[in-house]
């Protein structure tokens, strides 16, 4: 396999008077791992959009094999071997995993499509990823962490030459990270250019050989991997020193429960849960991806069948039927998934602020004034980086996205708010950022629970840890026995 060589030269991007690219120019090293690292805003997804064909440069050029390329597509960029894997998923929910793999790209046998061709083929990739899943699936029935691994098999199936990985570990366990990391081993042997974008520096670290900073839509730097840090890389990432990632951890509280469940199942993914939530604790729930987790959260929100024996919100009795019933009586969640499920994604910013909290903007008609003002204050509070207040939501960048979420879901002023990874696809300010918050918001007498993949995350801001383990709690863990190393033995079961 040829390898392809990449260069930037002088790239702007503007969408309408917004500026988000302002002349980048570095190159990619043929047949390297390349880091891309920057905020979210930074300008990474936008540039790789370039390159793979989703978007058009408003002027400068990318340059492959030495002569300036220009891509009316996807599928353009594709017949050079240039291939993007997008953080937010491009599968069609109704069609099987063969059916999307091979969508826009179908084989044929004379006048029919080859379908036995295209399942074969498609077990083939699935095999390369470590998905243990039938062709004819439809993806519509896969968890969100077997959806990446599809949409890295469409990938590898398009037999790339530069292939680009947005957040590709975000939903993935570690087994299936090590699986991803030794084929991308696998590919760079090959020839292969690989771009890797990433927040998890420890990642970024160990599998690239070079590492391309950008900040506000500007080239920052390109270093060789084993020259920088991780502390190095996120402090050019953000353009300052940056100082502890994780607050430090107020005592754990003492008061009574605020939130009490017992009994809670969901048929299929959890089986007879008890927890409770002090006002002023964060309580994390860790385990392995089909552990449950989200699961059980969504049945306690009416979001899938369920049943509980006690549900009790400051002693008083919860009926749950629906996510809007849970948020009117104090209770909120945030989804793992923001755009199919956290926000709509073509409403404009202030109608999904106030989605959660409509009565109070409607008197009885709208009062688009009090949502504007409203959007404002959330910008400053969550650091919304926005270049206007009148887009859509899906103009902004992931963590922005995420942001936006996060500010929804809290809009109501919930009692309790249960937060979905709530950092997946962020960047480190970003993180720190959403750290801090999660203590001012316990600090403010709430309860919070975090469901996240990240354990380092979960030890650096939470009192207590639900360790969970095929449907069910395998140990609940206090401050002082949080390890890295405990939180896997309970999650597989070796403990």
């Amino acid at each position: 396999m040829s390898s392809v060589a990449v260069s930037f030269d002088e790239v702007v991007k503007a969408f309408g008077p917004v500026r988000v690219l302002h002349g980048v120019s570095f190159d990619l090293a043929p047949g390297h791992v390349v880091g891309l690292l920057g905020e979210n805003g930074a300008g990474k997804s936008t540039l790789m959009k370039i390159l793979s064909g989703y978007e058009a440069p408003t002027s400068g050029h990318v340059v492959i094999d030495g002569a300036p390329a220009r891509f009316d597509g996807p599928r353009a960029a594709e017949a050079r071997g240039i291939v993007m894997i997008h953080q937010e998923f491009a599968l069609a929910e109704d069609l099987t995993i063969a059916q999307n793999v091979f969508l826009g790209h179908e084989l044929q046998r004379g006048w029919w499509l080859d379908d036995r061709a295209m399942r074969a083929e498609t077990a083939r990739v699935l095999g390369l990823v470590g998905l243990d899943a039938a062709p004819d699936t439809p993806v519509r029935d896969l968890i969100v962490a077997e959806k990446q691994l599809v949409e890295i098999a469409k990938a590898l199936q398009r037999d790339a030459r530069v292939l680009v990985m947005d957040e590709p570990t975000a939903t993935l366990t570690p087994g299936e990270t090590e699986r991803l990391f030794a084929l991308i081993a696998q590919l760079k042997a090959d020839g292969v250019t690989v771009v890797y974008i990433s927040h998890k520096l420890d990642e970024i670290e160990r599998i690239t050989d070079d590492v391309v900073v950008m900040r506000d839509g500007r080239f920052v730097a390109r270093e060789p991997t084993s020259a920088l840090t991780r502390r190095q890389m996120a402090n050019l990432m953000v353009g300052r020193e940056l100082s502890d990632l994780y607050p430090d951890k107020d005592p754990a509280p003492r008061a009574a429960p605020l939130l009490r469940v017992r009994g809670l199942t969901v048929p299929g993914w959890a089986r007879d849960v008890d927890f409770d939530v002090a006002p002023g604790e964060i309580l994390g729930f860790a385990g392995l991806v089909g552990a449950g987790r989200t699961e059980m959260f969504e049945g306690l929100l009416g979001l899938r069948p369920h049943s509980v024996g006690v549900l009790e919100l400051d002693g008083r009795p919860l009926r749950i039927r629906n996510p809007r019933d849970a948020a009117r009586q104090g209770l909120t969640y945030l989804s793992e998934d923001r755009k199919g499920k956290g926000l709509h994604v073509r409403f404009g910013l202030a109608e999904n602020l106030t989605l959660m909290a409509l009565r109070r903007y409607a008197t009885p008609w709208l009062d688009p004034s009090a949502e504007r003002a409203a959007l404002k204050a959330a910008v400053d509070e969550f650091g919304l980086r926005t270049g206007s207040l009148d887009i859509p939501a899906s103009s902004l960048s992931g963590g922005n996205q995420q942001k936006l979420a996060l500010a929804k879901v809290l809009h109501p002023d919930p009692r309790v708010v249960v937060l979905d990874e709530p950092t997946r696809g962020v960047d480190v300010g970003a993180k720190r950022d959403i750290y801090f918050l999660i203590q001012r918001l316990a600090r403010a007498g709430k309860g919070v629970v975090v469901i996240s993949s990240e354990l380092v995350e979960l030890i650096g801001i939470c009192h207590r840890i639900v360790v969970m383990r095929a449907g069910a709690p395998q140990a609940t863990l206090s401050a002082d026995q949080l390890t890295e190393e405990a939180l896997i033995a309970h999650a597989t079961g070796i403990h």
